[in-house]
């Protein structure tokens, strides 16, 4: 019957009447999807997973299918005749139609329960673009007439918030999946590991023994790196973060997208430290001249060379600095997905949890604005996919004790950061302590401090309090304070090999 196009719900303007534009829709599809499901409910289930009334152009659609909906999930039947009865009937159809009549003529004309999820994704689809069209009018609107206080930058992190949730929501990629696709994705994830250095199924760090107890930093996991000012965290993370983007090597895939093969693409997060302080300690760790001296301009011709030519090759690092002070989680969490849309991203360091805002004005309750930090970072790492180094201080607890090695419970505002973080590592040096407690020299309690000092001298512990994956424990790492430079310690079985 093809008086259901032609006298039915013709809203949109005929071809001969271009005054406006219509936002997008396809009246026929949506009467296809719900003519079949008036014929077959079972057409229901392959849309219920992202298909909602609000997808639907035409308010009267929205009804059927809400209604219908509601049917269904109440173990009943919907069809032309149990539907009628819950739909106002005075509904103005066009051509004199009933809302009887049109409910008959939907089940009529209808299509296969096959093709139902290609109308519902073309429904959805298009009411996206509906979406962005209101996006884009609130910009522009709000542009024009915003107060002298209202910030730029608020309304472009609020449109930024809102593009993404309508990309999160309601996307019809997602629900259950065989667990054959499950297997494929882990052998994938197996394969990836055997042709990357070191065998790793994650990021490799760059330090050998974290790597090995680690696997190295797992997608969507939030590491938090924890420690007593002195101890090395930011220190360590700079390491991480280089050692990853030295590493990075991509392809490009043939729709014009970069794949990583190896290493990563870093967005590093200083909320303490200015990019020029960061760049410094990474040219003395590479250079092996003091940042102290570097800073103080005192160096020799040849160490300017040599930081010169170190400054050229680091210049091409996909290592992306933010040295904002003062951020907040929602402006972090924008800044991130952007640098993910513009540039890639695999990996995000964050220096350090407690420098960061909650959303809130207001602040009162500190564990409080913690805890939404803590679950807002677990959240970014899994919509974007890429591991999250978050570094963390820790409580003057730890001065208490004789043995002053952190664990858990020393966490700041621990609950939630315990509680969210995927992986915890704290870092421990007993070289720092030792070296502030020096006894009398001459006295039998010297000759022990000094021999105690000679077995900590360049060591620091990584202490792997809690991960979900695998296993706890202690790394030893060597360490060189003047260039802040983490390394593989050399063991007695891991000697370098003799030229």
């Amino acid at each position: 019957m093809s008086s259901l196009d032609s006298n039915v719900l013709k809203l949109a303007p005929d071809a001969a009447s271009p005054s406006y534009r219509t936002a997008p829709h396809n009246i026929e599809a949506e009467q296809s999807v719900l003519g079949a499901i008036l014929i077959n409910n079972d057409a229901f289930y392959r849309v219920s997973d992202f298909l909602e009334p609000k997808h639907f152009f035409e308010p009267i659609h929205q009804t059927i299918f809400e209604t219908s909906a509601s049917l269904i999930r109440a173990g009943k039947v919907a069809t032309p005749v149990t539907l009628k009865t819950f739909l106002p009937a005075d509904i103005d159809l066009g051509g004199g139609v009933t809302v009887g009549q049109y409910l008959a003529r939907l089940a009529a004309e209808a299509t296969t329960i096959i093709n139902a999820a290609d109308y519902g994704r073309t429904i959805y689809e298009l009411a996206l673009r509906r979406d962005l069209i209101h996006i884009g009018e609130d910009m522009v609107n709000v542009a024009y007439d915003a107060p002298v206080d209202f910030a730029p930058r608020a309304q472009i992190e609020d449109a930024e918030r809102r593009l993404y949730e309508l990309a999160e929501s309601g996307r019809y990629d997602g629900g259950f999946q065989r667990f054959s696709q499950a297997m494929k994705i882990a052998l994938d994830m197996a394969a990836n590991a055997y042709q990357r250095d070191g065998r790793l199924s994650g990021i490799a760090t760059g330090l050998r023994d974290l790597d090995t107890k680690m696997g190295g930093l797992q997608r969507s996991d939030l590491l938090v790196l924890a420690g007593r000012p002195g101890m090395g965290k930011t220190a360590l993370a700079t390491n991480i973060a280089y050692n990853i983007a030295r590493a990075y090597r991509g392809e490009t895939l043939a729709d014009g997208t970069m794949k990583t093969i190896n290493g990563g693409i870093v967005g590093f997060f200083s909320c303490e430290m200015s990019a020029e302080q960061l760049a410094t300690r990474i040219l003395a760790e590479q250079t092996g001249i003091a940042s102290s001296t570097i800073r103080r301009g005192g160096i020799t011709q040849n160490e300017f060379d040599k930081i010169r030519d170190h400054t050229i090759e680091l210049e091409h690092l996909p290592l992306y600095v933010d040295e904002t002070g003062g951020l907040s989680i929602s402006q972090l969490t924008a800044r991130a997905r952007r640098l993910k849309r513009q540039k890639g991203l695999d990996v995000i360091m964050v220096d350090y949890i407690q420098l960061l805002q909650g959303s809130g004005k207001r602040s009162d309750n500190r564990v409080q604005e913690v805890t939404e930090i803590t679950t807002s970072l677990k959240a970014l790492a899994k919509e974007l996919n890429v591991p999250i180094v978050a570094l963390s201080q820790l409580s003057r607890q730890v001065e208490n004790r004789d043995d002053k090695r952190p664990q858990l419970s020393d966490l700041r505002e621990s609950g939630s950061i315990e509680q969210d973080a995927d992986v915890v590592i704290f870092v421990y040096r007993e070289e720092y302590y030792l070296q502030n407690k020096e006894p009398r020299p001459g006295t039998p309690e010297h000759e022990k401090w000094q021999t105690d000092m000679d077995l900590a001298h360049g060591k620091a512990e990584v202490i792997i309090g809690k991960q979900r994956h695998g296993p706890t424990g202690t790394v030893e790492l060597h360490f060189e304070g003047q260039f802040t430079r983490f390394s593989d310690l050399a063991h007695d079985g891991n000697l370098p090999a003799r030229m």
